[in-house]
C-alpha cells in the first residue's frame, strides 16, 4: 500500500502565491558589474588651453620666416611673417546628471554612488573624446591657413579595410603627407576602430621582427609604424553626423582612421571635470551632477591625414 503525500510547509511560498521560494534571501554576490570604461585616447595628444573667465579662446597661428641672399651695402629692413587665429569658443555646460531617491538606497543592499559617479565620468569623457577625433578629421578636409603651408589631406584605397599590409601603407603614405609639408615628425597619432586595429596586427610591416618593432601578436598590441603611434578606439566616428553642434558635424561614414599631430586640433577649457551633489528635501533624495565646460575645434589643417575608403 502507497504511503500518502505529507502536506508540505514551504518555507519560500509567500501568502499561498505560486511561487514556492519567493521570501527566500537573494544572495548578494558581493560585487557589481558596471559598464566597460571606454579607453579614451585624446586626453594629452592635441593642444589643450584652461581659461579662467570668458567664452572662448585664441590660438595664435604663425608661418614661415624666407631667407634671402644680402647684396653687400644694401640696408636689411626686415620681413613681415604671416599671422593668423582660429578663435575656440566654449560649447557650453555638458552634464550627466543621476537622482537617487532615498527610500531605494535605504532598501539597497550594496552601495551605489560610487558606481553611478564614475559612469557619469566615463559618459563626460567619451564625449570629449568623440569630438575631438570628429575635429581632428574635420581639420584633414580644410583648405590651407596660409599660402603655401599645405591643406588637409587623405589617404584613400578601395581594400585599405580588409588588406592589412595596405592598411599598412596607407599609414607610411600619411607620414609622407605630412612630411612634405613639414609638420614635425614627432609626435604623431593615429587612431583606428578595433576592427583595423587588430587588421593591422596582420601585417608583416608591424610585426616582422627583422624590420619591425611595432608589433607583438601574443600581447595584441601595435605600438608604432613610421614613426606614428597607433591608436584603438570605438570613438573614430563612421557614421554620416548631421545634428548637435554645427563645428562637429560631419559625413565620416567613409572614414576608417585618422592621422594627426598634436596641433591639428585645439581644446578650451574653462570648467574641468567636476561633481556636485546636493540632497533635495523636497524630492526626498539625492541629486548627483558630474559637468565641464568646454569647446574644440581644428586648428592646422595640414597636420592631419584622413584613412577612408575611396
Amino acid at each position: 500500500m502507497a504511503l500518502p503525500d505529507y502536506t508540505v510547509s514551504r518555507l519560500g511560498l509567500k501568502d499561498g502565491n505560486a511561487d514556492a521560494v519567493e521570501l527566500f534571501l537573494k544572495v548578494y554576490a558581493g560585487e557589481v558589474l558596471t559598464a566597460y570604461e571606454k579607453k579614451t585616447i585624446v586626453k594629452g595628444r592635441h593642444l589643450e588651453r584652461t581659461i579662467a573667465s570668458g567664452k572662448s579662446a585664441q590660438f595664435p597661428l604663425t608661418w614661415k620666416a624666407v631667407a634671402s641672399l644680402h647684396t653687400p651695402g644694401a640696408m636689411i629692413d626686415g620681413q613681415s611673417i604671416k599671422h593668423s587665429e582660429k578663435v575656440i569658443d566654449i560649447d557650453g555646460l555638458l552634464i550627466a546628471p543621476v537622482f537617487i531617491a532615498s527610500i531605494d538606497e535605504a532598501m539597497n543592499h550594496y552601495e551605489v554612488r560610487s558606481i553611478y559617479t564614475n559612469e557619469q565620468g566615463i559618459a563626460l569623457a567619451d564625449q570629449y573624446d568623440r569630438e575631438v577625433l570628429q575635429c581632428i578629421i574635420l581639420a584633414s578636409r580644410d583648405s590651407e591657413t596660409f599660402t603655401g603651408s599645405g591643406a588637409g589631406s587623405s589617404v584613400t584605397d578601395a581594400d585599405l579595410a580588409t588588406d592589412a599590409d595596405i592598411l599598412a601603407g596607407a599609414l607610411m603614405s600619411a607620414g609622407q603627407k605630412m612630411d612634405e609639408l613639414n609638420v614635425p615628425e614627432s609626435p604623431r597619432f593615429a587612431a583606428f576602430k578595433p576592427a583595423l586595429y587588430w587588421l593591422l596586427l596582420q601585417s608583416d610591416l608591424v610585426i616582422n621582427r627583422d624590420y619591425s618593432n611595432g608589433g607583438n601578436v601574443q600581447k595584441g598590441k601595435v605600438w608604432e609604424l613610421a614613426g606614428i603611434e597607433i591608436l584603438k578606439s570605438n570613438n573614430v566616428p563612421s557614421t554620416n553626423i548631421n545634428s548637435g553642434i554645427t563645428k562637429y558635424r560631419g559625413d565620416f561614414t567613409k572614414t576608417k582612421g585618422v592621422v594627426w599631430h598634436p596641433q591639428a586640433a585645439g581644446t578650451v577649457k574653462l570648467m574641468d571635470l567636476a561633481l556636485e551633489s546636493e540632497y533635495l528635501i523636497t524630492h526626498q533624495g539625492t541629486l548627483m551632477v558630474a559637468k565641464y565646460a568646454v569647446g574644440h575645434d581644428s586648428l592646422r589643417p595640414e597636420g592631419a591625414v584622413e584613412i577612408a575608403l575611396p
